[in-house]
């Protein structure tokens, strides 16, 4: 799979606008980018800390991925996202070593990025998501 590093961690909030406020104000960080990811009911925001980022999630829609984790389980940590050579291919390997997989390919995300999610019962309860420019 040959994973290089933590490309980000992903985290659920109710409100990007006042979490941002949080991260910029309290955290001193610095967002530098917001962008909507329409097909996955989500709006992200971005900053850098180090070579990792943190990437705060909020729901579009009550219906969509992060609206349903946050009604189940509140704001807070959603995942971990490993940078990967090709995502569609780990995706490949880790259904290879019996992982359950949410995407069987990976599709376009935010920034860009090629992305797949590994099912967090077969990852020790993490979502795993796995991210490439390829």
């Amino acid at each position: 799979m040959n994973i290089s590093h933590i490309e980000h961690i992903g985290i659920a909030v109710e409100n990007l606008e006042e979490s941002i406020k949080y991260y910029e104000g309290v955290l001193g960080m610095k967002c530098y980018s917001i962008e909507e990811v329409v097909d996955q009911k989500v709006k992200t925001a971005f900053f850098l800390v180090g070579d990792t980022k943190i990437e705060l999630l909020e729901s579009t829609a009550p219906d969509g991925p992060i609206g349903k984790f946050i009604e189940k389980k509140g704001q807070g940590i959603h995942h971990i996202a490993f940078a990967v050579k090709n995502a569609t291919e780990a995706l490949k390997q880790a259904e290879e070593r019996g992982v359950t997989l949410i995407d069987k390919v990976s599709r376009k995300g935010a920034e860009g990025l090629n992305i797949g999610f590994l099912h967090p019962k077969s990852t020790l309860g993490v979502l795993t998501e796995l991210c490439s420019k390829e």
